[in-house]
This record gives C-alpha cells, sequence and structure tokens, in this order.
C-alpha cells in the first residue's frame, strides 16, 4: 500500500529637499546602481519592475527610442531559488525575495493572520509563483467588460490575441503527451514572447489515472486546451523555458532579451513614495533608495527622496498590494483615509485600496490503499531508489521528474457539476442578499453599487456552466490535496498605516468569509472533492480512504468549523485593489486603464482586475500589461 504524504504547502511629509537625478545621455540598459545614476526625465516612469511592469517596458522601448525607467524596490538576482522548477515556487521560500507583511486577524477565522506573500525580486511574482501556466473561462474576462458595455474590448475576444501575444507556447513532448494523453491546440497560443509556456520531460503515470477519474463525475468536461476559455479538466503547461529546463519568468522574457537597448533602464532596491503631481497631472516619482544590508521598509520615513520627471506617463505596477498604497500616500483615495493620516487629497477616490481579492484555499485529502500503479508523485517521498534515479537523469540532461513543477493537470469545475442539488438556491441567496450589508461600515455608496454588480454577476454564474469555481490540481499522489475556491464573494481592504503612512506596510484586511455565502460555496466545493473520490465508480478500485477533513464531518454546522479551523484566505494572488470598472461604481481606473481624475497616470498590474479570473493570475496579468502597452502605444481601438 502506497503511503500518501499532503503538503500545503504626518503622512506624506517628504521632505521638500529633493535629490534629482543628474541629466546626462542615455548610455547602454543596464541595472543603474545608485539613484543619481538615473536620467532627470524619461518618457515613461514605471513603478514595479513585476510581471506587467518589465513587460510594458520591454514593449515600450522595442522601438528604440522611447525612454522607460522601472523603479524596482527588490533586487536582480539569479538565485537558483528563482531558477529552479523543482517543486514550482522555492524562491517563495527565501525572505530575501518576499515582502515581509502580515495581514490583520481575520475575525471569521478564529483571528488568525496570515501571511501577505508578494514578490519582491525584479521579476515580481513571475519569479516566486507557482509556474503554473494558467488563464481563466471566456465568461471571466466577459464580465470585466460589461461592467462598462456590452461591446467592451476587455472580454474574452478581445483579451485572447493578448494571451497568445504573453508567451511563447512549446509543444510537450511527443511520447510523454501520448503515455499521458496530454492534449492541447496550439491555435489558442502565441510563439514571439520571450515568456515560455513549456512543459516538463516526464509525466508521472498515476497523473492520467487521476484525470481520467473524472470520466466518472457527472458533468464533466475535457476541453482541447487549457487556453480554450473553458471549464473541466486538462493538462496545462508550466512558465518554464525547454531549452534551459529553467523557470521563464518577466526578468528573462522582458529584461535580459532587451540588455542593449540605451533606452530601458532598471533601478533596483529602490521604493516609490509617492507619484508627483502637479494639480492633477502625474508629472514623474518619487522614490528612495534602500540602505545597504535594510531589513524593513521604515527607513522611507527619513531618507532623502529622489525625484525623476515622467514627459508622457507614469505607470504604476507595484501590485495588489503597493499599488493601493502609493495612490493613497500620493492623495489619491478615500478622502476619510487620507484625512487620517493627514494627506491632502488630490483625487477623492473611494475605490482605492477596496474591491481587495485573493483566492481561499484549504485541503481535502484522500489515501488509497490500493493504488499499486508506479511510479506516483508519493515515490519522490518514500522510494529512495526512485529518488535516486530522478536525481541521477536530472544531473545528467535536466530530464525526468526534477523537471516537473507544481503540476500540469488539474479540474477547474462549474458550480452546477459541483453541486447539482444545492446550485441554484446558493445563487438565488446571493442575488437576494444586501449586499452593502457584507462590506466595511462607512463604504463608499459607488463601491457598494460597484460590489452589488459584481454579485448579481456572480450569481448568474453560480447557476450556468461557463464559470469555474472549484480548483484541484491533479499531481500524481495517491490523494487529492490543496482545493481553492475560485470565486470568493467576501471583499477585504488595503490601506496605509494611518499612524505611520510612509515608514509602515500596508494594512491588509483579507476579511475573509465576511460574505457568509463564501461558506456555503466553499462546503459545497469539499462536499464535491468528498463525492469525487469516495462516490466514484472509477475509483473505487484503489479503495479510497479519507483522511482530512474526516468521515464525521458531514452537517452543515460541521464544514463550518472545519472552514474556520483550517481555510487560507490567500493562494498568494492579491488582486482588485485599483479595480478597472466604471467611477460610479467605485473603479479607480478606465478601461485605458487611466486613473479617474489624474491625467498622464495608469496602473497596470493584478490590481485593476474587478473580478478574480478562476486561474492563478500571472498568465492574465502578462496579457492585460500586452494589451495595456498598445493602449499606451496606440491608444484607445473599438472605443475602448
Amino acid at each position: 500500500m502506497n503511503r500518501c504524504l499532503a503538503v500545503t504547502v504626518a503622512a506624506l511629509a517628504l521632505t521638500s529637499q529633493v535629490c534629482y537625478a543628474y541629466p546626462r545621455g542615455l548610455s547602454t540598459a543596464r541595472v543603474l546602481a545608485r539613484a543619481q545614476d538615473a536620467e532627470d526625465t524619461y518618457d515613461y516612469v514605471i513603478v514595479g519592475g513585476g510581471t506587467a511592469g518589465l513587460t510594458i517596458a520591454d514593449r515600450l522601448t522595442e522601438d528604440g527610442k522611447t525612454t522607460v525607467l522601472v523603479v524596482e524596490y527588490g533586487e536582480l538576482s539569479s538565485s537558483p531559488l528563482i531558477q529552479t522548477v523543482q517543486g514550482g515556487f522555492m524562491g517563495m521560500s527565501s525572505p530575501q525575495f518576499m515582502y515581509d507583511i502580515t495581514s490583520v486577524p481575520q475575525a471569521n477565522l478564529r483571528n488568525r493572520t496570515t501571511p501577505v506573500l508578494a514578490g519582491k525580486v525584479v521579476g515580481g511574482g513571475s519569479a516566486v509563483n507557482a509556474m503554473m501556466t494558467v488563464r481563466g473561462t471566456a465568461e471571466d474576462y466577459d464580465r470585466w467588460g460589461r461592467f462598462f458595455s456590452n461591446h467592451s474590448e476587455w472580454s474574452w475576444d478581445g483579451l485572447l490575441p493578448y494571451f497568445k501575444r504573453a508567451l511563447h507556447f512549446a509543444p510537450p513532448d511527443a511520447a510523454v503527451a501520448r503515455a499521458a494523453n496530454i492534449t492541447y491546440d496550439a491555435a489558442f497560443w502565441g510563439n514571439t514572447s520571450g515568456v515560455y509556456a513549456g512543459w516538463p520531460s516526464f509525466q508521472f503515470p498515476t497523473t492520467a489515472l487521476h484525470v481520467a477519474a473524472f470520466r466518472g463525475v457527472p458533468g464533466v468536461e475535457f476541453p482541447p486546451d487549457s487556453g480554450a476559455g473553458e471549464p473541466g479538466v486538462y493538462w496545462f503547461p508550466t512558465f518554464m523555458d525547454p531549452h534551459t529546463v529553467a523557470r521563464s519568468y518577466a526578468r528573462t522574457g522582458h529584461y535580459d532579451p532587451a540588455a542593449n537597448r540605451s533606452n530601458y533602464h532598471l533601478l533596483t532596491g529602490a521604493k516609490a513614495t509617492r507619484i508627483l503631481l502637479e494639480g492633477t497631472t502625474a508629472t514623474g516619482v518619487a522614490f528612495v533608495q534602500t540602505p545597504a544590508n535594510a531589513t524593513s521598509s521604515n527607513f522611507t520615513s527619513t531618507a532623502l527622496p529622489t525625484v525623476v520627471r515622467a514627459r508622457k506617463e507614469v505607470v504604476l505596477s507595484a501590485g495588489g498590494i503597493h499599488s493601493p498604497q502609493i495612490l493613497q500616500l500620493s492623495g489619491i483615495g478615500p478622502r476619510k483615509l487620507l484625512a487620517a493620516a493627514n494627506i491632502t487629497a488630490i483625487v477623492d477616490l473611494p475605490g482605492v485600496g477596496m474591491n481587495f481579492q485573493d483566492h481561499p484555499m484549504l485541503t481535502a485529502a484522500f489515501m488509497y490503499q490500493n493504488f499499486s500503479v508506479h511510479p506516483s508523485s508519493d515515490d519522490m517521498f518514500f522510494n529512495a531508489t526512485f529518488q535516486t534515479w530522478a536525481a541521477d537523469v536530472w544531473a545528467v540532461n535536466r530530464t525526468g521528474p526534477f523537471s516537473i513543477a507544481t503540476g500540469n493537470a488539474a479540474a477547474w469545475l462549474p458550480f452546477p457539476v459541483v453541486s447539482p442539488q444545492r446550485h441554484a438556491s446558493v445563487a438565488a441567496a446571493l442575488a437576494a442578499q444586501d449586499h452593502a450589508a457584507q462590506l466595511p461600515a462607512g463604504t463608499d455608496a459607488t463601491v457598494a453599487a460597484g460590489y452589488r454588480a459584481q454579485m448579481l454577476a456572480y450569481a448568474t454564474a453560480l447557476r450556468n456552466n461557463g464559470t469555474a469555481f472549484y480548483n484541484s490540481v491533479l499531481s500524481g499522489g495517491a490523494a487529492s490535496g490543496v482545493l481553492v475556491d475560485l470565486h470568493p464573494l467576501s471583499r477585504g481592504t488595503v490601506h496605509i498605516d494611518t499612524a505611520d503612512p510612509l515608514g509602515a506596510e500596508p494594512v491588509v484586511d483579507y476579511r475573509a468569509l465576511s460574505n457568509p455565502l463564501d461558506v456555503a460555496v466553499i462546503t459545497e466545493l469539499l462536499r464535491f472533492a468528498r463525492s469525487s473520490v469516495m462516490d466514484n465508480p472509477l475509483t473505487a478500485g484503489f479503495a479510497p480512504v479519507e483522511l482530512v477533513p474526516g468521515a464525521n464531518v458531514t452537517s452543515d454546522a460541521d464544514w463550518a468549523e472545519y472552514i474556520a479551523d483550517t481555510v487560507s484566505p490567500t493562494e498568494f494572488h492579491p488582486a482588485g485593489t485599483c479595480a478597472m470598472m466604471p467611477r460610479e461604481l467605485g473603479g479607480v481606473v478606465d478601461e485605458q486603464l487611466r486613473v479617474y481624475g489624474v491625467s498622464n497616470l495608469r496602473v497596470v498590474d493584478a490590481s485593476i482586475i474587478p473580478t478574480l479570473p478562476g486561474a492563478n493570475t500571472c498568465q492574465t496579468v502578462y496579457a492585460i500589461a500586452e494589451k495595456a502597452a498598445d493602449l499606451i502605444r496606440y491608444g484607445p481601438k473599438n472605443g475602448v
């Protein structure tokens, strides 16, 4: 019998004595060692050298003429922790590459706090994530545009060209694909990006068995390709360069290939403190550079800032946690919050820092007593002979199991499939809710109106088969493991610390399970995880045994207790805090990603996502950035 290992894994009082960068002719593209090495003015200044920021900088500088400075707090690192594909997210294990932020206690999770994981390194989240190369369903992206109109270019059809442009698809090895029955359709992919969607050179045979077992679950579909915009069970690629068998991410795809461009500069170790505004026009960025061996951001409250000007635009790409913070520090945000921090409100924009979303996750684990097909991923833990072989083939030619990241197969299922008996009642309850009552007291009416629009859209999605709500990665082990709620109904906040707005990290509150219907949805996900294994004719021969949460958990009350005890409010996908929605719906940016009430300022990162896609966010952020680059270079098209 194989064993199973369950692994889950005075506010903006900046001194007036600013240090202006020295003008000089641009030299070769390089990492600037000191703030004073930067030019005094660039065409574009981009705050954040992560997934989105590096993509935009690459595209804007392709002409060899447009000058760009990327201001990034993290370092430029080639650490093996980032490069390795084994395990998928080794870089996340190092505090060197992560911000040190912890959420406030979560009232509905036994007052637990949780780490707020965000990449602090050139490449951002793409340098430390699980490397899962997936996108949401077509409905996920159509939903975004419909907050504006039925003719918005923010739609599946409008984004698909940018999904294709964003990645270079490398097909799986033909023999591996045949053995595992991996299907794909290159029509959904491109081949011109420097960021690769590749595949490992090995798949555990047991993974294919997990995939096939879903044919015993009524209603489950099997799309021909992970990029087809359809829910179901399918194989998907990895952010991996097939030539080097190393992580492929924003740095390797959008900075390293541009190293000879004299119009592309990257300044590391520099923390943006505000957007410079003349009236309501963005003119540049103020930042301070990290002292040697600094361990926190408190130096920003006393350090002398440097200013760099932007001739054309400032692009804020600091991510779902820090983009709202920088806007608020700049006087753009909720007036009451800014007043509490003694910051003058230049643009009263109530949605900044609201609408915070992440994917909740938790565990359901089952052991198969008669799982006799070898090898399985459990052998990576328990079979010394297999481990030795895997290490040997990796050392010789970088093939074998060590080329697998988090995994390449998963179920992404709609709610009626997961909950055929209760989906209609849950949807009706959501539609009938007092939506404003689910938000923090005193929430602005526009933000409440936007939340209501989101919940009504979700009520429709809960009733149909076009949106995935359930996710479980199929790792090839003798059990299922982490489950993900792809469309949480609760909304949190990310706000400056009014006691120390410039020196402290933002105050992050997931407000987990603040909408009680999240418990109802997650309960159905857990019940489905159990039934898809324990009541499935295609797994019966494996003699499954439930390990977690345990067969004694049966009633709604039991499930609610288990969820409160164990759910994580984050899959490390912070989003939504500078939402792309109409201003009357609490939006922060318009369809061109321009900040309402401010000229020459855009936000381009996961913070603009109005409602999370039912997928890991990285591929979506690449597509957003590619589309944003076109909006910046060429202006709106077809009314966008």
